[in-house]
């Protein structure tokens, strides 16, 4: 089958801007009535592409209303390669590998266009645009009158002199914006018509397409050509609940994705509920992703946990239906620690309770119970990121250091590993707890544990709710034994701001509750959202599993002048050779594989050459074991 010749309109299709609506900000800079002729620019530009006025007579109008020169020109083509549209950047490699087949026609100024066009590998006799007239001051007196492109009609007349459906072959296929671009279908210079409205959308221009591309993603999916059976990216929802930072909206957004976002946590019926339709759930904390709501989602590829823990998946559940788990393991870090060296030095200051009688004009002036950190022991259970890393801070603060891991953990500074939680507890004056939230931790912390530690000691959760016994916790808080306490998270907490608080701990002296805030610092939150979005994003463009909890990790490359199948399988003998199989009995030609498994599930990622029947992966859908096949590219 002989690929479609491409026809791309250059205003607000290749690029997100008008260019004579972005010469006049710089030609009209310093004008007393710039606003007033940027205005009626902007309205003969509207007119035009909305069909109401003819495009030559509209061009006049406008260039005689910038009194444009060279340098203006000069300008915007120097910053032009900046203002294409993000579909366009996203897709140079389609440009650039199917040149000869594609051309740019534009009622814009050839010396605009022909850096983009450059940069998109195509030739200069491939860009069909106005020319500019100077006078010899450098003032644009006009466009070059004889080109047909300078008149009403104009495209139309262009592409039927090219006669490409000759020389070239192929259907003709028309992307643009605006009415000129709809006329060339219409007079029967193209085949087929899209109406582009990744930046503009023209009802009448929609009216009179054959379909409406939201981005260049579409065209090439409906068209066959690169990306052709991979699903185009504005079609993939994405969900984001738990008010998920706005950069990762942006960052998703930006790839192309449609994003969806809700400021609360779902309970499991609503999810199971909402989650259908949508190929990527994002969360934090609060949001249990059960079997149950796996087994209801109907499309869905990855989860990001936008926070540490990943404990509210069911993640063998999530690796049985080959949905991808992420989460951000080290962008809260620095923010969690910074709140529990605070907490320690409010307690060990009784800060707290002052501060409360204070405001009931109490003035209280005494040292009594006011200690420093300097020289106080501190046992850390948990040296993972958060804990290695507090580790150095208090060292630095003049603390000695102890710490109790179930993991073999290089001891950080002159900290000392203890090879029993028991023997951290008899010797520290404050514990802090930083353990994962792994159901096997459920109340590590209870009354035998309290019983345990020194009188008078100070007692920090900022790990999990579930790991500490609360009722014993109020218990020895109540009876003096434990000398204070700060507590970030608790085993049962308010899906929204809105929902109630409860809690054995509400009301105790001497006892700081803070609302599972330890990594909701302003820097924490972008970097989370950073991260955890550049994770699904290389999942999703190019199958990379680097960071995943669930699922074997792969780091991959971006895919080049090929087609990637991604299997997800269970980890059983032969599949591979299956595979392989499949893929020589479809003739098709290995480039690259890699295979990566773990103990119940294996990922085989294959590039293939181009050139090949979609029908002929239907067998790889099929073989024994398979839980997910997936095409890029």
């Amino acid at each position: 089958m002989i690929s479609p010749v491409f026809i791309f309109d250059f205003d607000s299709t290749l690029v997100r801007i008008e260019t004579l609506e972005a010469l006049a900000d710089l030609a009209l800079k310093d004008a007393p009535d710039a606003a007033e002729r940027k205005a009626r620019i902007a309205a003969l530009t509207d007119d035009a592409m909305n069909g109401r006025i003819g495009f030559g007579e509209a061009l006049k109008q406008r260039l005689d209303l910038l009194a444009l020169r060279r340098e203006h020109v000069e300008a915007l083509t120097d910053r032009i390669l900046d203002e294409a549209t993000v579909s366009i950047r996203r897709n140079v490699d389609f440009f650039q590998r199917n040149a000869e087949r594609i051309y740019i026609l534009s009622g814009g100024f050839r010396e605009v266009i022909a850096p983009l066009a450059e940069r998109l590998g195509l030739a200069p006799d491939h860009v069909l645009a106005n020319d500019l007239i100077y006078d010899d001051e450098g003032r644009v007196t006009g466009v070059d009158t004889t080109n047909p492109l300078s008149r009403e009609n104009g495209k139309p007349e262009v592409i039927r002199a090219l006669n490409l459906a000759k020389t070239l072959g192929g259907p003709v296929v028309m992307v643009g914006d605006g009415w000129t671009d709809a006329e060339v279908k219409l007079n029967g210079a193209a085949d087929r018509f899209y109406a582009f409205t990744e930046i503009v959308r023209r009802d009448k221009v929609v009216e009179a397409a054959d379909a409406v591309a939201a981005s260049l993603d579409e065209v090439l999916y409906a068209e066959g050509v690169a990306g052709r059976w991979s699903y185009p990216r504005n079609r993939i929802r994405m969900l984001l609940l738990e008010n998920v930072h706005p950069a990762a909206v942006e960052r998703l957004e930006e790839a192309g994705y449609t994003v969806e976002t809700m400021k609360g946590a779902l309970d499991e019926d609503d999810l199971i509920e909402a989650i259908k339709g949508v190929h990527v759930l994002g969360i934090r904390s609060k949001t249990n992703v059960s079997r149950k709501v796996l087994d209801a989602a109907d499309r869905l590829m990855a989860v990001a946990a936008f926070c540490i823990g990943t404990n509210q998946v069911d993640l063998d559940a999530a690796a049985d239906k080959g949905v991808a788990v992420f989460n951000a393991p080290y962008s809260n870090t620095r923010s969690v620690v910074e709140l529990a060296i605070g907490m320690m030095i409010v307690l060990m200051r009784d800060v707290a309770d002052k501060s409360r009688e204070m405001h009931k004009g109490r003035w209280n002036k005494s040292a009594i119970g006011s200690r420093e950190v300097r020289g106080k022991t501190l046992g850390i259970v948990g040296y993972g990121a958060i804990g290695s890393q507090l580790s150095v801070l208090a060292e630095n603060l003049g603390m000695r250091v102890l710490f109790y891991d179930l993991s073999e953990r290089l001891a950080l500074g002159n900290a000392r590993r203890m090879r029993s939680l028991d023997a951290l507890l008899a010797e520290a004056d404050v514990v802090t707890m930083h353990v994962d939230g792994r159901k096997d931790n459920t109340a590590i912390i209870g009354a035998d544990q309290f019983a345990k530690m020194k009188p008078g000691a100070l007692f920090l959760n900022l790990s999990r709710g579930h790991v500490v016994d609360v009722d014993a916790m109020a218990a020895v808080l109540k009876s003096g034994r434990l000398g204070g306490a700060a507590v970030d998270v608790f085993p049962e907490e308010p899906r929204t701001n809105a929902d109630p608080f409860d809690s054995p701990l509400v009301g105790l002296d001497k006892t700081i509750l803070t609302p599972h805030i330890g990594g909701s610092t302003e820097e924490a939150q972008e970097a989370i959202a950073e991260f955890a979005a550049e994770r699904l994003l290389g999942y999703l463009n190019r199958g990379d599993t680097t960071f995943c909890v669930n699922l074997p990790n792969v780091q991959l490359a971006e895919v080049t002048r090929a087609h990637r199948l991604l299997h997800i399988h269970r980890n059983q003998p032969g599949v591979l050779a299956e595979l392989n199989r499949a893929l020589s009995d479809a003739g098709l030609n290995i480039l690259g594989q890699h295979l990566k498994t773990d103990e119940r599930t294996g990922y085989v990622i294959t590039d293939v050459d181009r050139d090949y029947d979609r029908e002929a992966l239907t067998a790889l859908k099929q073989l024994p074991g398979t839980i997910r096949f997936r095409r890029l590219h």
